[in-house]
């Protein structure tokens, strides 16, 4: 049997400390072996011990040890095991030692196996297991996780609202008063508007607002000390910063800088810049709690103005979308507000702007009603006969203007229109079949123009749809022809009339003179083709065919083709 004393110094977990071994048998070399009827409770030794080392720590004992020698050594990590002689045991006496100080946050327990051998004789022991604990000292501060903790805040955050932690951890035995960390805030810079604006958990190291009060604008940035400490915060200690930034929350409302605002625009100008307003904000700039948008609220009824942000953000610009009339509104009183992009974080007032607008009276050109006229007269109008009177109002009713009439462009110079009456005449004959008619339709321009200092003309377009009348005879376009005196072929004439459907084909044809005694002629099928033949053989030379093409209607061209 083996017995284990050990150092009064240091205790076993448990009060039995005896390993008992029985004889259980003979090997193949006539050895004993002992079967362990006891494991030896686990030693527990404290860290960082002071020595003298080596120092002991139990003794092992073989109950045998009275009747033969017995030699005693130790296997495993800390023995013969890396790291080697961490424990050695005397060979004679048992005695198990430390040779150096343990730390338990490097190794928290050493398994060694003890073995007992009679000297002479060579009987041995089953090997007996040696648990050794390092006991937790509190040699170990707690250490932060990060120098530096960073957070933010909104500034229009309520009070408990919780916006951040820290974290600090402590290698002793976890679970142990020597790692148990309590946090404490040590300092806040600023200490404004009062010193405790945040309140930390000292369990969890969670940051939370404690007072209300935080303004960007005045105060951006706080810096607090916090310290964690072990032994529920009695112990070792060490300190981090947390830097929290006051992020902006929309709680300044823009203002219009002046806020009233009179102009002067000139009428009919569309996109003409109005007033230009400005406005101040004291959040941060260049976010959406900063920039602003712009909304007419009032007098802008017929829609004649719009408002939009500046390139600035901070700038309301008015223009006019529609042409403004001095005639129907001489000023305008527009009441603007302003806001931000963002919503406010709070009840804020809006502020408001007042822009007086001053219509600028413009001389302004006649007005022709309506501004495209179209008059329907036969083409065959007479010289001098009345086509129509075109005129143009003054849209300056304010003040009594003089208009006097011209012609424009009138490409055919057929018109002439009365100075002082806009009633317009024909100078010159008329054509249907002019090139200057293009679908049945002549176009002229009428001029207005009143006797302002610098002269404003109107214009409008007269367009005259011409009636056709058959006043242009059906004419033959060949003139030269070719044929044999003999056998000769018959030749298709083209036949064509400048007047309209109604005074055109069917045509029919007749010889005239002495053409009747040599050829033949007759219309095609489409009545729009004459088919001319020779009918005495001639002699070689050139001859003139009289021929009389009429139109549907009975008028007549004579027409000469020449015959080779």
């Amino acid at each position: 049997m083996i017995t284990v004393t050990h150092n009064p110094s240091y205790s076993l977990q448990h009060p039995q400390d005896v390993l008992d071994n029985t004889t259980t048998g003979q090997s193949s070399k006539g050895l004993k072996r002992r079967k362990r009827d006891w494991i030896i409770p686990p030693i527990n030794f404290p860290e960082n011990d002071r020595g003298p080392f080596p120092k002991p720590m139990v003794q092992i004992r073989s109950s045998r040890d009275k009747e033969v020698q017995i030699q005693y050594s130790i296997t495993g990590p800390g023995a013969d095991l890396d790291p080697k002689r961490l424990f050695i045991v005397d060979r004679i006496t048992g005695w198990l030692s430390v040779t150096q100080p343990l730390d338990r946050e490097g190794k928290e327990k050493y398994k060694l196996f003890a073995h007992a051998i009679a000297v002479g004789d060579g009987k041995t022991e089953d090997p007996m297991e040696i648990v050794i604990n390092v006991i937790d000292q509190n040699d170990n501060k707690p250490e932060f996780t990060k120098d530096t903790f960073l957070g933010s805040v909104p500034e229009s955050s309520p009070k408990g609202f919780e916006f951040m932690k820290v974290t600090a951890v402590d290698k002793d035995e976890p679970g142990s008063a020597n790692s148990d960390i309590r946090y404490t805030l040590v300092s806040q810079d600023p200490q404004q508007p009062t010193a405790s604006m945040f309140f930390l958990n000292p369990l969890t190291g969670r940051i939370q607002l404690h007072s209300d009060g935080l303004d960007r604008e005045k105060y951006p940035k706080y810096t607090l000390i916090i310290q964690a400490a072990d032994m529920v915060g009695e112990g070792l200690s060490n300190t981090a910063t947390a830097i929290i930034t006051v992020t902006d929350s929309n709680d300044n409302a823009p203002e219009f800088h002046p806020s009233d605002y009179t102009a002067t625009v000139p009428e009919n100008k569309v996109g003409a810049v109005v007033v230009k307003m400005t406005v101040t904000d004291g959040d941060e700039p260049h976010t959406p709690a900063w920039s602003t948008t712009y909304k007419i609220i009032q007098g802008n009824d017929g829609g004649f103005f719009n408002v939009s942000t500046g390139p600035s953000k901070l700038e309301g610009i008015i223009t006019t979308d529609k042409g403004l009339d001095f005639e129907k509104s001489q000023q305008y009183t527009l009441l603007v507000i302003v806001e931000n992009d963002a919503p406010f974080a709070t009840r804020l007032p809006t502020s408001t702007a007042t822009v007086t607008v001053n219509v600028e009276d413009v001389n302004e050109a006649p007005i022709f009603n309506p501004v495209e006229k179209v008059v329907v007269t036969p083409e065959n109008l007479a010289v001098g006969a009345d086509l129509i009177a075109y005129t143009a109002t003054h849209p300056d009713t304010a003040n009594s203007k003089k208009v006097v009439y011209r012609t424009g462009n009138d490409p055919a110079g057929w018109l002439n229109v009365s100075k002082e009456t806009g009633l317009i005449k024909i100078r010159s004959p008329m054509d249907r079949e002019s090139p200057f008619v293009k679908n049945g339709r002549y176009q002229a321009t009428i001029l207005a123009i009143d006797n302002n200092d610098i002269p404003a003309t109107g214009t409008g377009t007269l367009l005259i749809e011409l009636e056709d009348v058959n006043d242009s005879a059906p004419i033959i376009e060949e003139r030269e022809i070719t044929v044999c005196n003999q056998d000769s072929q018959p030749v298709l004439l083209s036949v064509t009339d400048k007047d309209g459907p109604g005074f055109a084909a069917p045509f029919r044809v007749d010889l005239q003179g002495s053409s009747k005694n040599n050829w033949t002629a007759r219309m095609d099928d489409t009545k729009t083709g004459i088919i001319l033949k020779l009918k005495t053989k001639l002699e070689r030379s050139r001859y003139n065919v009289v021929l009389r093409v009429y139109d549907n209607q009975g008028l007549f061209s004579d027409n000469t083709v020449n015959a080779n």
